[in-house]
């Protein structure tokens, strides 16, 4: 009886999304069968993580949709730590142009720049006339369609949105938290720190007292300069605090950057201080994530930093929790926030048209149809019904909804990567209850951003905004030069000190990269996007 279900269920779904497509009609060139029966064909050219099948025919999600809307994809598919190589020599020239670029990871310079050079085309035309997924998406979130526009009027691409939340509490709010050993507080009857100076005698029991039995324990762990693994939480003890790309906007609307204030300034003369007393994983400033990874699964951190507990702490992640917020010797207390679209996950450029495609209306239908709920679900999370993987993803209910199962054996993201397709997509948080269970770890790590929003000093972060080809070109020069500098030194500054001698040459040096005309062009842009 379930079994009979679970297909008429998922006969349900694949018309569902043939209605879908089918809705979507505007033109002779539709995603049906030609008269003379031959399937109508795409060339896509995308791109698969590793751990991930690299021939998207073997992927189930892409196998139901060629099914309910009829339309055939010739693939070509590159690993992902190869894929921006692989695509920029694809676009090189019109001969070996695909008709569809999916998971395209395209900034607003590309974007601009593939436009010039007539390589993609336009697509807000295709978007209102052939597109009704996307379209109703856009016409509910208007700012989303701010934020895929072109200064020049134009939209040269389709999204992938994901909302979790939204402001403060979106899951994006904070980007890498601390997680501590609480297994090893309770064991060496530890209180919770609440202080820098907490902490420090924290990590030195850690040091001393062999928690762990083995004799091989690491106080604290990351990767300096490494994204969420990076430290930079425990900055916001001090001032502003960090996060990866270093940008904080005040709540006067001033963009600042991170590494040039003066609370940075102190807590990495603090951060030095750890170093010295060994309380800080030699391997933080030159090891990869795996090699995080491999020593975390072995239970040897005291304090780690990541997304959540999960990918570090393995079989050990239940025994870690996230380090409340810290208080500094001057009583600053500040949970960093990192910048961002404040309605939750967002990236410009993960599809395109290029300008050689024969049909881009039947292109427009192809994409759109990855816009459907249950499908834009599907090709975010994983799917159901899948039998050569450890775990499925969802349950498909008798009334057509997905509910997420738990996952066992492997982490969330080994069993997701394992089936799901990326984007373009939109998730939205009305979505949620309606369309699909939001994803146990996922809640649970909004209620751990939501024991930091009291603490959340900023109330804005640095938007998704869109630049002229002019403006992101210099910026883009500009931040690679500052951002090299400024992450070279504090790490140099951590291992062997000397910020403060070093500070006043270090801003004389900043600047003269290029940080005030960096800062002036994002205070331009952010300006204009708060209409001031």
């Amino acid at each position: 009886m379930k079994k009979t279900i679970r297909i008429i269920c998922t006969e349900i779904l694949f018309s569902a999304l043939a209605i879908t497509a089918a809705r979507a009609k505007g033109s002779s060139n539709t995603a049906q069968k030609s008269t003379s029966g031959t399937v109508r064909e795409l060339k896509v050219l995308t791109s698969a993580e590793v751990g991930s099948p690299q021939d998207p025919n073997k992927k189930l999600i892409y196998q139901r949709l060629e099914k309910s809307i009829g339309i055939k994809i010739n693939w070509t598919c590159y690993v992902k730590d190869q894929f921006d190589d692989k695509r920029n020599l694809a676009l090189s020239k019109k001969s070996t142009l695909p008709d569809v670029i999916l998971n395209a990871d395209m900034s607003t310079l590309d974007l601009l720049r593939f436009a010039r050079q007539g390589v993609i085309m336009p697509v807000e035309n295709l978007i209102d006339t052939a597109m009704p997924n996307l379209k109703a998406v856009l016409d509910a979130n208007p700012g989303y369609r701010k934020l895929i526009t072109a200064p020049d009027g134009h939209i040269y691409s389709f999204p992938w949105i994901e909302q979790l939340g939204t402001g403060k509490e979106a899951i994006q709010a904070v980007g890498g938290m601390p997680f501590i050993n609480k297994a090893w507080l309770d064991k060496l009857g530890l209180k919770m720190p609440e202080t820098t100076d907490d902490l420090v005698k924290v990590l030195e029991a850690f040091r001393d007292k062999n928690p762990d039995g083995k004799g091989d324990v690491i106080p604290m762990s990351f990767i300096v300069n490494g994204g969420n693994e990076d430290f930079g939480f425990l900055l916001g003890a001090f001032g502003y605090g960090d996060n990866p790309d270093h940008i904080v906007v005040t709540n006067d609307g001033k963009v600042v950057y991170s590494c040039t204030q003066e609370g940075y300034r102190k807590g990495i003369e603090w951060m030095h201080t750890l170093q010295k007393k060994k309380l800080i994983d030699p391997e933080a400033f030159t090891q990869s994530y795996s090699t995080l990874v491999a020593k975390g699964n072995n239970g040897r951190y005291g304090l780690f930093f990541s997304w959540d507990n999960y990918g570090v702490g393995g079989p050990y992640a239940k025994e870690y929790v996230p380090l409340p917020t810290l208080t500094g010797p001057d009583g600053t207390k500040n949970a960093v926030r990192q910048s961002g679209s404040a309605a939750g996950g967002f990236q410009a450029g993960r599809a395109v048209i290029c300008s050689t495609c024969k049909d881009p209306v039947l292109a427009a239908k192809w994409v759109d149809a990855m816009y459907a709920p249950l499908q834009s679900i599907q090709d975010n999370w994983g799917t159901y019904g899948q039998t050569d993987v450890k775990n499925n993803i969802f349950d498909l209910l008798p009334d057509g909804t997905l509910k997420h199962r738990t996952i066992t054996g492997e982490s969330n993201w080994e069993a997701r990567v394992a089936q799901m397709v990326g984007g373009p997509l939109a998730v939205l948080n009305s979505y949620y209850g309606k369309y699909v269970t939001c994803p146990p770890d996922a809640v649970e790590r909004m209620n751990w951003v939501k024991s930091y929003v009291p603490d959340m000093k900023n109330d804005m972060v640095y938007p998704n905004v869109f630049m002229n080809q002019e403006d992101s070109t210099s910026l883009a020069q500009y931040e690679t030069a500052v951002k090299q500098y400024a992450e070279m030194e504090k790490a140099t500054w951590i291992l062997n000190g000397g910020i403060a001698a070093d500070w006043s040459a270090y801003l004389k040096k900043m600047d003269e990269l290029g940080l005030q005309k960096y800062l002036a062009i994002k205070q331009k842009y952010l300006n204009a996007y708060l209409g001031k």
